[in-house]
């Protein structure tokens, strides 16, 4: 399948494409707001010129954010207009980047579906010098609009694991011809990069620069403020755990380890965190229905010693929260959706657990699990005896967090090399 195919077959699933539109607004009712920006009509107000840079969700836009303030720093004269594809990042890249600090600087819309007219409408009014996608993003006629353009495309902290390499050379005809428009390649490991290389692109536009990720900051005010609200919950000396980012199937696992946690530990608190906002109250829902004294965190209520689950159904807030418990399981691990960010936790000093499907993660987790920073386990026994064991072992919680940090420290350094790969496009010598 070539890229006129390809587009052939976009304009007559455009039906399809409303239905799932229709779908996922039943789930979650911000997908009926601008859905003219979908189709690159009714854009806001776009100043032209400048980095485009596409996040496709919540977690590439956290992962994006220290990229943007250094290219901001760097490079004041240059708006940045960022999009994304789901209201859930929309509303983190306007929480981070709202503000009267970034008014004139920083802009943001939704990226249009991949049709050529509606890239070429997007394209003509952002006329960016620069075209930065987050990860791996990859939409043909984007990419190809702009190297119609003459706009160079970069594609920043990029992953490709084995499964999507195999996905990506079924379609080669597609696939190779928009690699090698691509004019920097930046991949977290040397086999993305062969991966990168062997599907079309260009050689010399592949660069190992490592994952952004490992470059995450912590605020010292946030683990000052968790440390604080524990206090206030007066939960200095409660057992808290936390679940973060878990998808359907993995809730109940998850609850059921808990459950016989508090056999040991009575006064036990999880912080059960779904992935998707959409799920916030079929969660809240089975948390009761299994008989667990559950509160919300959006409520900002207290939690009180005879509280068992905290349910983290607000956006925004998962470093906090991973900051106010004592060990740190990161879901889509339990089940086969490749694992979250593993980094975070780490980044804050926590033991770190997960299942066993990390297929996204796999040179991380490797390296984590090679320092002795991560455990894996696949079934509620195992996470609730592992849990329990780092509970009554704070030496070996101790060794794991030590470990996971020396993990991020060791590699910490992407960010500047990425940087650099992105200045060589933003001022090409002669």
């Amino acid at each position: 399948m070539n890229r006129r195919l390809y587009t052939l077959l976009f304009h007559f699933g455009l039906p399809l494409v409303a239905g799932r539109l229709a779908w996922r607004t039943w789930q979650a009712p911000a997908y009926a707001k601008r859905i003219g920006e979908r189709f690159a009509l009714g854009l806001p107000a776009l100043k032209p010129g400048g980095i485009w840079l596409h996040a496709v969700s919540v977690g590439e836009s956290i992962a994006a954010a220290p990229l943007v303030r250094e290219l901001l720093a760097r490079y004041p004269q240059l708006p940045i207009t960022i999009t994304c594809m789901t209201p859930t990042g929309s509303e983190r890249i306007q929480a981070m980047f709202g503000g009267p600090e970034y008014a004139g600087r920083v802009q943001h819309c939704y990226l249009p579906y991949d049709l050529p007219w509606a890239a070429a409408r997007f394209l003509e009014r952002v006329q960016p010098t620069l075209a930065v996608i987050m990860e791996t993003e990859l939409w043909p006629n984007h990419i190809h609009q702009c190297a119609m353009r003459g706009i160079p495309v970069a594609l920043a902290n990029a992953r490709l694991s084995e499964r999507s390499a195999r996905g990506y050379a079924r379609f080669a005809k597609l696939t190779a011809p928009m690699l090698a428009e691509l004019d920097l390649i930046a991949v977290q490991t040397a086999l993305e990069a062969e991966r990168f290389r062997s599907l079309g692109a260009r050689p010399e536009c592949v660069e190992v620069t490592g994952s952004i990720k490992f470059d995450l900051s912590i605020d010292p005010a946030l683990l000052t403020r968790a440390a604080a609200l524990r206090e206030h919950w007066q939960a200095t000396q409660r057992a808290v755990w936390i679940a973060a980012s878990t998808h359907a199937g993995e809730d109940e696992i998850v609850l059921a380890a808990h459950r016989q946690l508090l056999e040991q530990h009575p006064d036990a608190l999880l912080i059960l965190v779904p992935r998707h906002p959409e799920r916030f109250n079929a969660v809240f829902e089975l948390c009761q229905r299994q008989g667990f004294s559950t509160q919300r965190r959006s409520t900002d209520e207290a939690i009180h010693a005879a509280d068992q689950v905290l349910l983290g159904d607000t956006m925004g807030e998962l470093l906090f929260l991973y900051a106010l418990a004592d060990i740190a399981f990161v879901g889509g691990s339990l089940v086969a959706n490749g694992g979250h960010n593993l980094l975070e936790p780490a980044a804050l000093g926590k033991p770190v657990l997960s299942g066993p499907h990390l297929f996204n993660f796999l040179e991380i987790a490797a390296q984590l699990r090679a320092a002795g920073a991560l455990s894996e386990t696949a079934d509620a026994d195992g996470l609730a005896q592992r849990i329990a064991q780092l509970w009554r072992e704070p030496e070996t919680a101790q060794t794991m967090r030590s470990a996971g940090l020396a993990v991020m420290q060791a590699n910490q350094g992407a960010l500047a090399r990425l940087l650099a790969g992105l200045g060589r496009l933003i001022n090409p010598q002669p």
